[in-house]
């Protein structure tokens, strides 16, 4: 069984990359395992790991294709709608609400916020 060799924190030599500086470069790792690792020592906790694959076995990103970005424009719309009042939020709803800001923190004057009646 071989060890995976362990670089210092920016101490890495040329040639690998992490998962973020591939897909800068518009590149992925494609399959290959995980060539070398970077450690940041911590004080009170063990360090802190980054894994670093071969930027010359990297295999050039997947382009996006119309069928990918409209899934992806309805995932997104998926997460916007409100499931209680069906309307567009304008921002992702978040899962500790469950709901838009409006549904889950209802108006005690039952019209908008800051309306006056």
């Amino acid at each position: 069984m071989s060890t995976l060799p362990v670089y210092r924190w920016r101490l890495a030599p040329d040639g690998y990359a992490t998962r973020r500086q591939l897909r800068a470069q518009g590149l992925r790792p494609g399959g290959q395992q995980v060539a070398a690792q970077l450690e940041r020592p911590r004080r009170r906790r063990g360090p802190l790991v980054a894994y670093l694959y071969r930027v010359d076995l990297a295999v050039p990103v997947r382009p996006m294709t119309p069928a990918r970005r409209a899934a992806l424009e309805r995932a997104n719309r998926a997460r916007r709608t409100c499931p209680s009042c069906r309307r567009d939020a304008g921002y992702v709803i978040p899962t500790s609400l469950g709901t838009c800001v409006p549904c889950a923190y209802p108006s005690p004057h039952g019209g908008p916020e800051g309306s006056t009646q």
